[in-house]
Formats: structure tokens, C-alpha cells, sequence
């Protein structure tokens, strides 16, 4: 499957996440070590080197498809649709364009379209975790404060 920003969605097959969760076990035995990947093409005598922060990437890719787990590579400066934004967060896309309306977060006009930095929609999303977490831990501050603990 393609997304409108133009990244492909990997789904693994069964014998595929099989292969992959075993690879990223092997690997991620190496995250510590500060290791560099070589990797030997095979049927030819070329070997590529890749860099650490590959290596930490290709881990954590490995093992969500080695969950199963469809996966796709977006850079952050990624300009995401309404709904791919709206996903992202899990919410509906007429609740994100409320809060773009609202200027919760910047976006851009294509046409009558709108469009949302991968940037911005992950800053948002933290200050929207913070706040969340402050609201629980105020909550249950004032729970024990009235006694209301279990």
C-alpha cells in the first residue's frame, strides 16, 4: 500500500515477521557495543557498512515486523494529510481540523486541502501528553488529599 505522502506500508507475511523477530534479537545483542554493521551482498564480493544509528533503526524496525505489525519510514519533515494526521493522533479528522481551526498546531493550505508537518503534529502530541499526565497526577493528588483512595 502507498500513503498520499508518497511512503510505502510494509506488511510482514508470517514466515517474514518469523525471520524478522529472529534478526532483531540477534542484532539488538549488539546495540550496547556501539557496533557497526557489515553486511556482505550475497553472490558478490561487495560488503556495505551502515552506521550505528542504522543499525539502532533497523532493530526497531525488525522487531515491529517481527510482531506482525505493518510498519512504514516517514521523515519528520513529512507533510501529512488531515486523516493521516488525525490517525496519528487517535482522534477523528473533524476534531484534528478543530484543533487546526483553534491553532492548536500550524498547517498549510494545498488548494483547499490542508497539510500538517510531522514535526509540529509530534510537538503537539507531547505538550498534549504533559498536560495530560499533570492533569492525572493533580487528580490523584487531590484524591488522597479528600481521602478517597482505595
Amino acid at each position: 500500500m502507498q500513503l498520499l505522502n508518497g511512503n510505502e506500508v510494509i506488511t510482514p507475511s508470517k514466515a517474514d515477521a518469523a525471520l524478522a523477530e529472529e534478526s532483531g534479537r540477534k542484532l539488538a545483542a549488539h546495540l550496547d557495543r556501539d557496533a557497526e554493521l557489515r553486511l556482505e551482498v550475497k553472490g558478490t564480493k561487495e560488503e556495505l557498512k551502515l552506521p550505528a544509528t542504522a543499525l539502532r533503526l533497523l532493530v526497531r524496525v525488525l522487531a515491529e515486523l517481527g510482531r506482525g505489525n505493518a510498519i512504514t519510514l516517514t521523515p519528520l519533515r513529512a507533510e501529512l494529510t488531515t486523516q493521516q494526521a488525525a490517525d496519528l493522533l487517535n482522534v477523528s479528522r473533524p476534531h484534528l481540523v478543530k484543533l487546526l481551526d483553534e491553532g492548536a498546531m500550524p498547517s498549510t493550505k494545498v488548494g483547499s486541502h490542508r497539510r500538517v508537518l510531522l514535526t509540529n503534529l509530534m510537538a503537539y502530541r507531547e505538550e498534549w501528553h504533559a498536560k495530560r499526565h499533570a492533569t492525572l497526577d493533580e487528580l490523584a493528588a487531590l484524591s488522597q488529599d479528600l481521602e478517597m483512595g482505595y
